[in-house]
């Protein structure tokens, strides 16, 4: 089984994008979710990292 991409979806990404992904089956978390609103760009792209996610902005 081919490893599907996982989302980390910045803070400025419509809402409507992350939804319309989940109804597809993506596995998306925002920086919403996660609390991380005013968070410096740098601490995203090391939690993307992290959690084995592709930033999506």
């Amino acid at each position: 089984m081919a490893d599907r991409l996982r989302f980390y979806m910045d803070e400025h990404v419509p809402k409507a994008v992350t939804e319309g992904l989940r109804r597809r089956g993506v596995d998306v978390i925002t920086v919403q979710e996660l609390g991380l609103q005013a968070a410096e760009d740098t601490h995203h792209l090391e939690r993307a990292a992290q959690d084995g996610r592709v930033m999506f902005t």
